[in-house]
């Protein structure tokens, strides 16, 4: 097979959660299903853009954000629910804490990171305060040099944050993830290395304080995602891994225990030009396993002209036990990235959330979604409704309940590749419109 690498614009997700042997080809691609069980019903869009009340957090816009990743997380334990996000065309890592309820303020937390594109957070040295795990490319766009490398901000419970530079000269690293996956007390690393033409799966061991060994379990370019959950049900940490350019596919490594793991191509398409753009974990049919939902979005691949696929879209992975999942379609939605499980209107059923990037690369469309709704029935049937329209291109997009009142808000981050640069938003949060800040 030529190999024809895809553009970066992939490499930089992360949405989020959250994503392999050397010199081998990979393994016969698996079509995507096409049989009725795993269609959506067709459904017409519905506009519920008075839903949410988009907020913009943050630091104001001095030029096209280039916001890769944002993940919501209490990082002062106030009680109330602050933003981390990742900031690659600035090379800083920033926290938007929420001073009192809706008001925020921005405080860089980490600078000269040299591309950071995914931030996730971890208790790396068991002292109680929460760290930060920060996936650094080295430079966004197209490069095989080994310019990655991985940085642990260790906090000293004040948010005042040392780096530790434990992974360096290395292919460029999309994604990071924590987990002890040896059983040995100490907490271990997974890495999603997107490289260009080389690129990785692998996991770091503890061996010290700030040492790691490396362990590859994948030896394939493209690498997004990475995600930990225990997904075979036997107490044991497991990774999943999604693998764009035109591999196009999702791998289980399933934890054996004492730092063996098992390879399975769980799901793959034949259509090189599919559009993977990220993963993430959730139990989206609550009965007790986790699922993956998976979106294809990236308008970047191997066609002459870039922009929206037909085929783009989000769909489930669902968690039947043992290792096996079988794919289920969710809805089409061009330019999809970064899904994400939240009940948004309080049912009871898990809905999924997505945002979309780059659909609009002609700039003949002005009512592109950017904020897509999937409501869930409570019988796996998704009806698709349009949460907003602008601001445009976001790429990463995470949930939690950020006014205290047990319903979540979301909230996204935008990336801005080409002019004219129109309807941005740096990062914004998206509260019920019923919802004020103060009680």
């Amino acid at each position: 097979m030529t190999h024809t690498p895809r553009s970066l614009f992939v490499a930089l997700l992360a949405s989020s959660a959250l994503f392999f042997a050397a010199g081998c080809s990979p393994s016969p691609k698996v079509p995507a299903s096409s049989s009725a069980a795993s269609r959506p019903a067709a459904h017409a869009k519905t506009d519920y853009t008075s839903f949410l009340r988009a907020q913009p957090i943050g630091a104001p816009i001095s030029q096209p954000p280039w916001i890769a990743h944002v993940k919501a997380f209490d990082l002062d334990a106030d009680g109330l629910l602050d933003v981390l996000a990742a900031e690659c065309q600035e090379n800083k890592i920033v926290w938007i804490r929420q001073t009192s309820p809706g008001q925020f303020e921005e405080i860089t937390l980490a600078e000269n990171l040299e591309a950071p594109v995914r931030v996730e957070v971890a208790d790396m040295n068991g002292d109680g305060h929460p760290d930060l795990l920060v996936a650094v490319m080295g430079y966004v766009f197209p490069n095989n040099d080994k310019i990655g490398s991985v940085v642990i901000l260790e906090n000293d419970g004040r948010q005042k944050f040392t780096p530790h530079r434990i992974l360096e000269r290395t292919s460029r690293v999309t994604d990071i993830r924590a987990a002890d996956f040896d059983g040995d007390g100490r907490m271990d690393l997974a890495l999603a290395q997107f490289g260009y033409d080389q690129g990785e799966i692998r996991w770091l061991q503890r061996t010290g304080p700030w040492q790691f060994k490396e362990h590859v379990l994948l030896d394939l370019s493209g690498a997004i995602n990475v995600c930990i959950d225990d997904y075979t049900g036997d107490g044991r940490p497991d990774i999943v891994a999604l693998i764009s350019q035109q591999w196009e596919e999702i791998y289980l490594f399933e934890n054996k225990g004492n730092g063996v793991f098992a390879r399975k191509r769980i799901w793959g398409s034949t259509n090189e030009d599919y559009g993977s753009s990220g993963i993430s974990s959730a139990d989206l049919d609550r009965d007790g396993r986790p699922d993956i939902l998976y979106t294809n979005g990236d308008g970047f691949g191997p066609a002459a002209l870039p922009g929206p696929r037909p085929w783009h879209g989000v769909q489930w992975l669902q968690n039947k036990g043992g290792g096996n999942f079988t794919h289920r379609r969710i809805g089409d939605l061009p330019g999809a990235y970064s899904p994400v499980a939240a009940d948004l209107d309080g049912d009871g059923h898990l809905d999924v959330v997505a945002v979309s990037a780059y659909s609009d690369w002609d700039r003949k469309d002005p009512h592109v979604v950017s904020l897509m709704w999937y409501r869930n029935d409570g019988r796996m049937n998704f009806t698709p409704r349009v949460l907003a329209y602008t601001p445009k291109d976001q790429i990463t997009l995470d949930v939690g309940d950020f006014l205290g009142r047990g319903r979540p808000s979301l909230v996204s981050g935008g990336f801005y590749i080409f002019a004219p640069h129109v309807n941005m938003g740096r990062v914004t949060l998206w509260n019920h419109a019923s919802d004020s800040p103060t009680p």
